[in-house]
């Protein structure tokens, strides 16, 4: 509550808390253009790091804890007893030649600590985006203290696109009392910008991405010459065959009504023409909408895999190694109802509780362990950018998505409705009523 000019005492709504306490959004243009321009990978994220922790040092009380589970942060906001919220942003960027033309496109390259290659490196998944949105929202809600009570956690989090990031934070004793000692949350909230039309906005209650699993199959042959296959068992011949026949896995194993993905991503053998290599490595990548889902489609891939070598006479058994795993993506329903109240207060029609699930997948979860969480989409794309592309008919077409060389969120009005949704679902739980 806060006195009025007539000395009377009122809850100001959360519109009007955030209009008056919103920072210069001009100021933190340039900043997202230095995150945007000088994107790390996953594992690889020191700098950014350092530029975040030297950006909450600069802003009053805020307690910086650093090094947490690789190059992950968090800054503490405490601000007398009260419900602890935490916001999440993820840092890393992806390896993917930018190819926006924008003045302050990315230029970068970076050897992947994974495999000592070389690569292009892009913000092509928005992160720049999520990193500015935190840091102005953790500016906008120190200016309002008088309006709220609790702890903020704002927290920035690598290695994401890897889907290891959030849980070597936690394993890293995040919250032990021991370690990090960072406050356990009530709740934790999160956010992503999206190929959608620029001012809009959209969470959903339940079930909002799916579970991701990544996997790497090695395929075993016996090389030769190209000459005399006869006398090879030819791994080329074999990773063909299961390509295809792993797409039967959603064509005639999964119920139509339900849903699952399987994607091999990429094929690797050989290196000339005329030489049957070893091996053939499969990369493959796996979704679903539930932990059972997602067990029966891993269960039928090794079950065609080995098929597949037994009957191309295999000298050994396939090598199927798990890479990554992404949790399911679920918005409790308490706090989906408030946070959605909320945001329906803030931003009106341009919010819908009711957006579409995705196949996409986010680590966010393990951040959250038995706590409940709610996260959201926001859009990037220029509006007008948008209608027209609408207007013809041709979204799919001409509106690049997350991970494309093309995706370059429109700064504006992009990093104000992410900042006021941070700020708007912060004050759903936090505001002094």
């Amino acid at each position: 509550m806060v006195l009025n000019a007539s000395g009377k005492t009122y809850t100001p709504d959360i519109s009007r808390i955030i209009a008056r306490s919103r920072p210069d959004i001009a100021s933190y243009e340039p900043l997202y253009r230095k995150f945007h321009t000088n994107p790390e990978l996953s594992l690889q994220e020191g700098a950014t790091a350092a530029v975040i922790a030297g950006h909450l040092r600069s802003l009053k009380d805020v307690d910086v804890r650093t090094n947490i589970g690789g190059h992950g942060l968090v800054g503490i906001i405490r601000n007398g007893n009260g419900k602890t919220v935490l916001l999440r942003a993820d840092m890393d960027a992806l390896p993917v030649e930018e190819q926006t033309g924008l003045s302050y496109a990315s230029t970068k390259r970076m050897v992947d600590v994974e495999d000592d290659v070389e690569r292009p490196v892009m913000h092509a998944c928005g992160h720049d985006m999520h990193i500015t949105s935190l840091l102005a929202a953790g500016d906008l809600l120190l200016s309002c203290r008088d309006s709220w009570n609790g702890t903020v956690v704002l927290l920035f989090q690598p290695n994401e696109e890897r889907g290891a990031g959030a849980q070597a934070m936690v394993d890293d004793g995040l919250y032990d009392e021991g370690k990090h000692a960072v406050p356990k949350p009530d709740v934790v909230l999160g956010s992503h910008v999206m190929p959608m039309k620029a001012g809009y906005i959209n969470t959903r209650i339940g079930v909002f991405g799916s579970t991701a699993t990544s996997y790497r199959v090695t395929l075993f042959g016996r090389g030769g010459h190209g000459s005399r296959p006869h006398t090879t068992i030819d791994p080329v011949v074999l990773a063909a065959s299961t390509v295809m026949k792993l797409q039967t896995i959603v064509s005639r194993e999964t119920n139509p009504q339900e849903a699952a993905v399987v994607t091999v991503g990429a094929s690797q053998a050989g290196t000339v023409e005329n030489v049957i290599s070893e091996e053939a490595k499969l990369l493959v990548n796996t979704r679903a909408f539930s932990a059972d889902g997602r067990d029966k489609v891993r269960a039928a891939m090794e079950r065609i895999i080995n098929a597949e070598c037994q009957a191309a006479g295999s000298p050994r058994p396939p090598l199927i190694e798990e890479t990554s795993s992404f949790p399911l993506l679920y918005n409790d329903e308490n706090v989906t109802e408030l946070v959605s109240h909320a945001m329906e207060e803030h931003f009106g029609s341009k919010f819908s509780p009711t957006a579409p699930i995705s196949m996409g997948s986010e680590d966010f979860g393990n951040l959250a362990i038995s706590t409940p969480s709610c996260f959201w989409n926001y859009g990037g794309i220029d509006p007008q950018r948008w209608d027209e592309a609408e207007k013809r008919g041709r979204l799919p077409e001409e509106i690049p998505g997350i991970h494309s060389p093309f995706f370059a969120p429109v700064i504006e009005p992009t990093l104000t409705v992410a900042i006021d949704a941070f700020a708007a679902a912060t004050l759903a739980f936090m505001r002094r009523i």
